[in-house]
C-alpha cells in the first residue's frame, strides 16, 4: 500500500498528539506542517523530522502529494481556514473541535459542509475512548433505553497554549463550547435524539483571575451545570469543574433507564496525575441491572503505547484509524459536519442560558 501523506495545520499541544498517533498507523506520513509559532515548530520537528514546514496555507494547499488535511489551529481560526481551503482544494478533512466558535458563522459553516466535495470528519475524540466505546455498546441493553444521562468532568484548569489564546471567550466560543462540545456530542450519540431546550448555570470562580494579557483579565469560565431536554423525552445533565486537580476520575458518565444503570469511569491523563492518589486506576464500566445480582465492574485497560501518545485514553489513535479508512476510500465519516455544528450550537445555547438566565429552545429538525 502506498503512503498516505498528511498535511497538518497547527502543531501545538493537540497537534503534536495528532502527530504521535498518525505515526502509529501503517503507511502514513505527517509530510507537511503549517505552524507560525517557532517553539511549536521546533517541538513538531522533533516528533516528525521528515516533515517539511511551509510558511502559508496557500503553499500547503498547492502541494499535490497531500492526501488529507488535519486542522488543529486555535478555535477562532477554523472558519477562515475552511474558507481558504474551499478555494484551492477538496481533500478529506479532520477538523478539531469545536468546528466553529462564533454564532454568526453557523450559516457559513453549514454552507461549507453542504458544498465541500470531500469527506469532513469533526474530531470528537471522546467517542473513541475504549471505556466510552464499551459504555456505548452496552448502554441500550442495560438500561432498556436511557431516560436520564449524567456526564461529569472534574479536572485541572485550561492548559497553557500559544499566547494563552484559550483564556478568553472571544477566542474559544466560551468554556461550554470549547470544552463541552465533546459532551453535547456524546449526549446526542448516547440518547439518539436531538435537544429541544437547554438551561445552564456557569461562571468563573477561581481560575486565571490573577493573570493579565494586554491589561485584560481572562474571562473564561471554570465551572457550571447544564440541563438538556431531548425530543424523545430523555434528559441529560453536564457537571463541569475545572479546579478539581485531585480527582481520581476525570470523567464519569452514568445512564439510567427502566431496566438498570451503566456507568463509565475514566481517569485523567497520566502526565497530570497527582502522586498522592497513588497509581492511576484502570478505566472501568459498571453495570447495575435492576435485579438482586448487584453491580458488575468491567475493567477496560488502554494500551500503554496509546496512553503515551496522547492525553485522551487512546481515543485519538482509534479516531485516526477510522479517518484513515475514509481517506483511503473505505468508509464514511462517523462524526459528520452536522454533528460538529450541532455540538457547537448546544454549547452556544448553554453559554447564552448561563449568561441571561433564560431557557433556550432548540430546533434542529428544520436544518
Amino acid at each position: 500500500m502506498s503512503t498516505t501523506h498528511y498535511g497538518l495545520i497547527g502543531c501545538g499541544m493537540m497537534g503534536q498528539e495528532h502527530i504521535r498517533n498518525i505515526q502509529l498507523l501503517e503507511n502514513t506520513s505527517v509530510s507537511y506542517i503549517l505552524e507560525p509559532d517557532a517553539k511549536m515548530r521546533a517541538a513538531a520537528a522533533k516528533l516528525a523530522p521528515a516533515a517539511k514546514f511551509v510558511d502559508s496555507l496557500e503553499t500547503l494547499l498547492a502541494i499535490k502529494e497531500l492526501d488529507c488535511l488535519v486542522i488543529v489551529s486555535p478555535n477562532y481560526t477554523h472558519v477562515s481556514i475552511l474558507d481558504t481551503i474551499k478555494k484551492h482544494t477538496a481533500l478529506p478533512l479532520l477538523v478539531e473541535k469545536p468546528y466553529f466558535t462564533d454564532p454568526n458563522d453557523l450559516s457559513t459553516v453549514k454552507a461549507f459542509s453542504k458544498n465541500y466535495e470531500a469527506p469532513i470528519w469533526i474530531a470528537m475524540e471522546y467517542r473513541y475512548m475504549p471505556p466510552v466505546q464499551t459504555f456505548l455498546e452496552q448502554a441500550e441493553a442495560i438500561t432498556g433505553g436511557v431516560t436520564m444521562l449524567t456526564i461529569k468532568e472534574h479536572r485541572f484548569p485550561f492548559l497553557e497554549k500559544v499566547n494563552d489564546w484559550n483564556r478568553f471567550n472571544k477566542n474559544t466560543g466560551g468554556t461550554l463550547v470549547e470544552k463541552c462540545c465533546h459532551y453535547f456530542d456524546l449526549m446526542r450519540l448516547i440518547l439518539n435524539a436531538e435537544p429541544v431546550s437547554i438551561m445552564a448555570s456557569a461562571g468563573q470562580a477561581h481560575n486565571h483571575l490573577d493573570e493579565q494579557y494586554d491589561g485584560q483579565t481572562p474571562d473564561i469560565w471554570d465551572h457550571g451545570y447544564v440541563i438538556v431536554n431531548f425530543d424523545n423525552g430523555s434528559k441529560a445533565m453536564l457537571e463541569l469543574c475545572m479546579f478539581a486537580e485531585g480527582s481520581r476520575y476525570q470523567e464519569e458518565i452514568s445512564a439510567l433507564g427502566s431496566n438498570g444503570k451503566i456507568e463509565c469511569l475514566i481517569p485523567g491523563p497520566g502526565r497530570f496525575w497527582s502522586e498522592h492518589l497513588g497509581a492511576p486506576p484502570v478505566p472501568k464500566v459498571i453495570v447495575s441491572p435492576r435485579n438482586p445480582a448487584g453491580p458488575t465492574e468491567i475493567d477496560v485497560p488502554v494500551d500503554d503505547q496509546l496512553l503515551d501518545a496522547g492525553d485522551h485514553n487512546g481515543s485519538t489513535f482509534y479516531q485516526h484509524q477510522k479517518f484513515l479508512n475514509v481517506v483511503r476510500g473505505q468508509g464514511q465519516p462517523e462524526v459528520s459536519a452536522d454533528d460538529g455544528w450541532k455540538a457547537v450550537a448546544m454549547g452556544i445555547a448553554a453559554q447564552h442560558s448561563a449568561t441571561t438566565g433564560d431557557v433556550v429552545k432548540l430546533d434542529f429538525s428544520s436544518h
